[in-house]
């Protein structure tokens, strides 16, 4: 795999679950780490506890829901480190709620902190990823729920579909200046108390177990590896086998 020590990563949502294992993977793989994060207690532990193992890390508060912060966040980051060459789009939020319920104002939070983050971050770092001689990488977390829901989840699903179809219109965009974009849809991923999961959980997946938020960084690693540079414009499905695997009422 790429060595990414050359190499300065942008995490959004990095101050728990998924994003904060991407960070803290990258980082274990000599990547300059940046925990772009709302919540500034969580975005700096992640960063403490990074540096702690002799990473290299820096937090920036960010409210991806707002251009001009995402615009001060690529500006601190090329400040910091003189380039950007990875952005893993991870911050996300869910609302499960009924459709007769769901204000507009819920609507457009969530997508726009889902979804238009996607696109104004991914447009925002490719201004300095076209100028590396060797491009760029993004990618874009989406979901399993981008095929398949439960009730009263339309917000969340509207997302993530969105940002699986944004993957490869982007990719065509900046295919010119050599900038991969693709997309991850992870299934179930605990990010709490893993060891609270029952066998039942475990047996509906292929993989006989849940996920971890290390599974999707290393699916993270694999696509920002220049040596994959032909992988572009895809959804990567990241789910043990679960949409795969037909399950019935005992």
């Amino acid at each position: 795999m790429s060595d990414f020590s050359t190499k300065t990563v942008i995490v959004t949502g990095a101050g728990n679950g998924i994003g904060k294992g991407v960070a803290a993977l990258f980082a274990e793989k000599g990547g300059n780490v940046v925990v772009a994060e709302i919540d500034e207690q969580h975005g700096q532990k992640t960063v403490e506890e990074i540096q702690s193992k002799g990473g290299e890390a820096f937090f920036v508060k960010a409210d991806v829901r707002q251009e001009k912060e995402i615009i001060a966040l690529m500006e601190s980051t090329f400040e910091k480190y003189g380039s950007i060459d990875i952005l893993i789009n991870n911050t996300g939020k869910a609302l499960f709620k009924s459709p007769y319920e769901v204000s507009v104002e819920e609507w457009d939070d969530i997508i726009h902190t889902n979804l238009r983050s996607v696109f104004l971050a991914s447009r925002e770092a490719a201004k300095y990823m076209r100028k590396n001689e060797d491009g760029g990488s993004i990618v874009n977390i989406a979901s399993t729920r981008a095929i398949m829901s439960e009730p009263n989840s339309e917000t969340y699903a509207a997302t993530k579909g969105g940002i699986v179809s944004i993957t490869h219109a982007l990719a065509a965009s900046f295919s010119p200046d050599k900038i991969t974009v693709n997309s991850i849809s992870p299934g179930w991923i605990e990010t709490g108390d893993y060891s609270q999961l029952s066998a039942r959980d475990h047996e509906q997946h292929f993989s006989k177990r849940v996920g971890k938020p290390e599974d999707i960084a290393r699916a993270c690693l694999y696509l920002t590896a220049k040596e994959n540079d032909f992988v572009t414009g895809i959804n990567l499905v990241v789910d043990g086998g679960m949409t795969r695997k037909m399950i019935y009422e005992e």
